[in-house]
C-alpha cells in the first residue's frame, strides 16, 4: 500500500462561531475521519492534527485557576495529543465498524517529541499568540484581533523523534495518530530532552514525519477547496497546480500568508523537494475527491 499522511487543520474540530465543546468537536471530526476510514482499503494512513484552539483553552483555564500549579506548553501539548487522539481513534473505530472492517484495522495514538534547534532564530523573534486573550498590554504579549496575546517561538521541526516506531507500526497494519499540535518541541543536553516555550506548525511537522517515514502522499485538509492567487483580490485565482518553483516564487512573493497558508504551501514544498511523490491542499469536505485528482491543488516537481 501507498503511505499516506494525512493533516486535519483546526476546523476539523472547531468550526467559527463555535464554542468547541465536546459534543461540538466529536460531530465535526467524523466527516474527515470517516474518508480516513474509507480511505484506509487503499492506503497506509498518519493522521496528524493542530491543536491551537485545544491549547488555548487548557491556557485559559490555568489563568482562571490558582489552586493548582500551571503546566508548561510542552505539557499542554502531550495533554492535548492524549485528548485529541482520544477523539479520533474513537470516532475511527466508528466509523471502520460501520465500513465493516474494524477486525482487520488497528489504530493508536503515539505520544510524539519534536527536534528544534535551540539557537534557532525562531528563539529570538517569537511571533505565534497563544493563549487567552487580555484587553491591556502586557510584556511578551502583542496586539492581535482578540486583544493582547502572549507570543512565543515557532522553531522549524530537525526531526520527529518516534519516527522508527510509527513507520513500524504502519507495517504492522496500524492506522497512526501522530504529531498532535506540531509534536511536543524539545531539545537535547546533557543526555536528556528538554520541553521548549514554543509552539511548531503542525504542517511543517507533518511534511518531516512524512519524509522520515517514507511517505507517498502528503494530503494537507483545511478550510478551503484550493490555493488561491491573489487572495480576495478582484484577481483572485484559485489554482490546481503548481510546480515547486511556481510555489517558491509565490512565497517569496508574499502570496501565501506566513499565519495562515503559508506554511502549508512550504510543507508541500518541503515535502515534495525530499522524495515525496505527492502532496495536495484541499478542504476537510474534499479529501477523496482531492485524492482522485478531481480538486485541490496539486504539487509537482
Amino acid at each position: 500500500m501507498q503511505k499516506l499522511i494525512i493533516a486535519l487543520g483546526g476546523n476539523a474540530f472547531i468550526q467559527k462561531g463555535q464554542a468547541g465543546t465536546a459534543e461540538e468537536q466529536f460531530a465535526n471530526i467524523r466527516k474527515p475521519v470517516a474518508s480516513i476510514a474509507e480511505l484506509s482499503k487503499r492506503f497506509s494512513i498518519v493522521i496528524t492534527h493542530g491543536n491551537g484552539p485545544q491549547s488555548g483553552a487548557l491556557l485559559l483555564q490555568q489563568e482562571a485557576c490558582d489552586e493548582v500549579p500551571k503546566m508548561p506548553l510542552s505539557i499542554i501539548g502531550a495533554q492535548t495529543q492524549g485528548q485529541m487522539g482520544y477523539m479520533i481513534e474513537s470516532t475511527l473505530d466508528e466509523e471502520l465498524m460501520r465500513l465493516g472492517i474494524s477486525d482487520d484495522k488497528l489504530f493508536l495514538t503515539v505520544l510524539t517529541y519534536t527536534s528544534v534547534k535551540k539557537d534557532d532564530p525562531a528563539f529570538e523573534n517569537p511571533t505565534k499568540p497563544v493563549g487567552p486573550a487580555y484587553p491591556d498590554p502586557r510584556p511578551g504579549f502583542v496586539n492581535t484581533s482578540r486583544g493582547w496575546r502572549r507570543v512565543v517561538p515557532s522553531p522549524k521541526p530537525i526531526k520527529i523523534y518516534q519516527w522508527r516506531e510509527i513507520k513500524h507500526l504502519m507495517e504492522e497494519g496500524f492506522i497512526i495518530i501522530a504529531c498532535g499540535g506540531g509534536g511536543i518541541p524539545v531539545y537535547k543536553k546533557d543526555e536528556r530532552l528538554h520541553g521548549v516555550e514554543a509552539v511548531i506548525d503542525k504542517d511543517l511537522a507533518t511534511a518531516k514525519l512524512g519524509e522520515q517515514i517514507g511517505a507517498d502522499i502528503l494530503l494537507i485538509a483545511t478550510d478551503v477547496e484550493k490555493v488561491a492567487i491573489n487572495f480576495m483580490q478582484p484577481d483572485e485565482k484559485f489554482v490546481d497546480s503548481l510546480t515547486i518553483p511556481e510555489a517558491t516564487k509565490f512565497l517569496d512573493e508574499g502570496q501565501f500568508p506566513k499565519g495562515s497558508m503559508g506554511p502549508k504551501v512550504q510543507a508541500c514544498v518541503n515535502f515534495i523537494e525530499q522524495g515525496g511523490a505527492q502532496a495536495i491542499i484541499t478542504s476537510i469536505d474534499h479529501i477523496q475527491d482531492a485524492l482522485l485528482g478531481k480538486t485541490g491543488t496539486h504539487f509537482k516537481k
